[in-house]
C-alpha cells in the first residue's frame, strides 16, 4: 500500500510510475477524493468544536437557572449536520481506502521498460543428438503419471512416482538444507491462509479470483508460501537489533490459473506445484544489500545443481504489482530451446508492511515500516523438468546432480 502523503507530495512522478506499469488510474482523481475527505473531516471537527462551546454555554445558563432552549435547538441542528457529514466522510474514506488498496507499488528508478538479460551462468549444452522434452523423459522412466492424475484429480495436476517422487523430494530437501546453511530459519505451516494474508501480501484484491477457497471458512489455499510468511509479524513492532529476519519454507502451492499454451504443458504450469520460498524482513538501510543476498542464495542453489540459467531484470509492465523491482532466474530447457522462470527475486520495500502494519523501532526509538523481500529458493516442479532435460544422455539415461544423489539413491536414472 502506498502512503497518501507520498502521493500528495509527488503526484506527477507517481502518475508516470503507474503509466510505466500500464496501470491506468488518475492520480489527480485520487487527490481530489483525498481533498474532499479532508474537507469533510475539517467540517466535522469544526461542528464538534461549535457544539462543545454551546454545551458549555448551556451548562452556564442552567447554573443561572436561565432558559437555554435556543442553544439546545442549535445543538440539535449541529448534531444533524455532524451525522450527515460523518456519513459522507465515511463514504469518501471507504472509497479512498478501496482505491489505495488496489494501487501498485512504485517501481525503482532503474527498472527498465524492456526486460534485460543481465548475465548467464554457464553455457547452453551442446548435444550430439536431439534432446527430448521432460514430458517424454518422465513417461519413459515412469517418473510422472499424468494420466492417473487427470482421471483422479483433473487436468493441470500430476503425480510423482518412484524415482520421480524421490527426485522431487531430493530437490526440496536440497533447497531447504542449503537455505538453512545460509541462515534462513525453516518453517512448516499448512498450505491455507486467512483472507487477511492475501491482502497483506498485496495479492488481494487483484488476484482474489485466482485462488481456491476453503468452503464455509475464512481461508483459501495459498498460491505461494510468501502469502503467509510476509504476514508473520502482523501488527507487530520489531526491534532494530532483530533485523534481518530470514525464513525459508516449502509448501505446495495452488492456483486456478493454468496455461493452455502448447509450450507450457507437463510441469511448466499447473494448478498445483511445489516451491521453496525465501523471505527476509529488513530495515531500510539493509534493504538494498538484502535483495542481492536473496538473489545470491537462489543462484547458489542453481550453481550447485550445475544448471545453465540466466538472470533477467524484469520490465516495468512485467513486475508484480506488489514489487518495486524483480530479477528472474530462468533455467534453460534444451528440448524446448527456451528459458523458464524458476525464481523471482523481489523487493517490496514497505508496500506489504504498510498493509500488515509491521514496523520496527530504530536505535533512536523512531518507528519505521519494515522492508520485505522474497524469492523462490527454488520452484522445484520446474526445476525437476530442467534437471531431466539438461542432464539427459543419448541413450535416454539421465545423470543425477551430485548434490541430489544422497536423497535419490542413484547417480543415473535408466530404463
Amino acid at each position: 500500500m502506498l502512503d497518501i502523503q507520498q502521493i500528495r507530495k509527488h503526484p506527477k512522478q507517481i502518475q508516470k510510475n503507474f503509466e510505466r506499469r500500464g496501470f491506468k488510474i488518475s492520480v489527480e482523481e485520487i487527490l481530489k477524493l483525498d481533498r474532499e475527505k479532508r474537507m469533510l473531516q475539517t467540517e466535522v471537527q469544526e461542528a464538534r468544536h461549535e457544539k462543545s462551546l454551546l454545551s458549555k454555554e448551556v451548562a452556564q445558563r442552567k447554573k443561572q437557572r436561565a432558559d437555554a432552549e435556543d442553544l439546545l435547538e442549535s445543538i440539535r441542528r449541529i448534531d444533524g449536520t455532524i451525522h450527515c457529514t460523518e456519513t459522507a466522510l465515511r463514504e469518501k474514506a471507504e472509497k479512498l481506502a478501496d482505491i489505495l488498496m488496489v494501487l501498485p507499488n512504485l517501481l525503482e528508478d532503474d527498472v527498465p521498460d524492456v526486460s534485460q538479460v543481465l548475465y548467464m551462468s554457464g553455457q547452453q549444452q551442446v548435444y550430439s543428438f536431439t534432446p527430448v522434452s521432460h514430458i517424454e523423459l518422465c513417461r519413459e522412466h515412469g517418473l510422472i503419471d499424468y494420466e492417473t492424475a487427470g482421471s483422479l484429480i483433473g487436468s493441470g495436476y500430476w503425480i510423482y512416482r518412484g524415482l520421480g517422487a524421490r527426485l522431487e523430494w531430493a530437490l526440496l530437501n536440497f533447497c531447504l538444507e542449503e537455505n538453512q546453511k545460509a541462515g534462513y530459519e525453516m518453517l512448516i505451516f499448512p498450505p491455507v491462509a486467512k483472507e487477511i494474508c492475501g491482502f497483506g501480501a498485496g495479492q488481494f484484491p487483484k488476484f482474489r479470483d485466482e485462488v481456491y477457497n476453503v468452503q464455509d471458512e475464512d481461508q483459501f489455499l495459498i498460491p505461494t508460501a510468501e502469502t503467509v510468511l510476509v504476514n508473520f509479524y502482523l501488527n507487530k513492532i520489531l526491534e532494530n537489533k532483530q533485523l534481518p529476519l530470514k525464513y525459508t519454507a516449502f509448501t505446495p502451492c495452488f492456483r486456478r490459473e493454468v496455461s493452455k499454451k502448447p509450450d507450457e504443458k507437463g510441469m511448466i504450469r499447473g494448478h498445483h506445484f511445489n516451491k521453496v520460498e525465501l523471505v527476509q524482513f529488513v530495515s531500510e538501510e539493509q534493504s538494498e544489500e538484502a535483495f542481492f543476498h536473496v538473489l545470491a542464495q537462489a543462484e547458489h542453489l542453481m550453481r550447485l545443481l550445475g544448471l545453465h540459467y540466466r538472470v533477467v531484470r524484469l520490465a516495468a509492465d512485467e513486475c508484480s504489482s506488489a514489487m518495486a523491482v524483480t530479477y528472474d532466474l530462468e533455467v534453460w530447457l534444451p528440448a524446448e530451446r527456451r528459458y523458464i522462470e524458476v525464481s523471482s527475486v523481489s523487493n517490496a520495500r514497505t508496500f506489504q508492511t504498510r498493509r500488515t502494519n509491521t514496523r520496527y523501532k530504530d536505535s533512536g526509538g523512531k518507528i519505521h515500516y519494515v522492508h520485505t523481500l522474497n524469492g523462490s529458493g527454488l520452484a522445484t516442479s520446474r526445476l525437476f523438468a530442467a534437471v531431466l532435460e539438461q542432464n539427459q544422455m543419448e541413450d535416454r539415461t539421465i545423470r543425477i546432480p551430485k548434490v541430489l544423489v544422497p536423497w535419490v539413491g542413484t547417480d543415473v536414472l535408466s530404463r
